[in-house]
């Protein structure tokens, strides 16, 4: 089955078992943005009833993985996208379920132009982490490279 053919929210966490794990869910996913949910359980809070750090980058990785996907899932037969390096700033407490919405930091183009010259593309991929009244509590920024396949 190819990636066009699966919904990319459903391919990611079929592709990431531990956001499965976590109860993430898709809302939308598409043109470079993604939005996603994590619930709010017991067994992902932390020392003041929140959700764990840790759960809050999954969530906000996994927004950015998928927002990534939808925008080069095209490329993945000559490029293999890859993180590499993520930025977080927690604002506030985050208490009940938090949402995190994705959006690339650069074009398609851009970077499908910087792969077709030869180069190993970086982008941004900024995501926003917002409590259920909508108010920021965290954000982060992932840095994604496409890295081309070797012949």
């Amino acid at each position: 089955m190819s990636l066009m053919s699966l919904d990319v929210g459903d391919l990611l966490l079929e592709m990431v078992p531990f956001a499965r794990t976590l109860g993430i869910t898709f809302d939308s996913v598409g043109e470079g943005r993604a939005l996603c949910r994590l619930p709010d359980r017991a067994d992902l809070h932390n020392h003041v009833a929140g959700p764990h750090a840790g759960a809050l980058f999954t969530l906000a990785e996994s927004a950015s993985g998928a927002a990534m996907l939808s925008a080069f899932g095209d490329q993945l037969g000559r490029a293999v996208p890859l993180p590499t390096t993520a930025t977080i700033d927690f604002r506030k407490i985050a208490t009940g379920e938090v949402r995190a919405e994705a959006r690339l930091l650069a074009t398609k183009q851009e970077v499908v132009d910087r792969l077709d010259a030869g180069e190993r593309p970086e982008f941004g991929v900024a995501v926003d982490i917002k409590n259920a009244e909508g108010t920021l509590v965290s954000a982060l920024t992932v840095t994604w490279t496409l890295r081309p396949n070797r012949p």
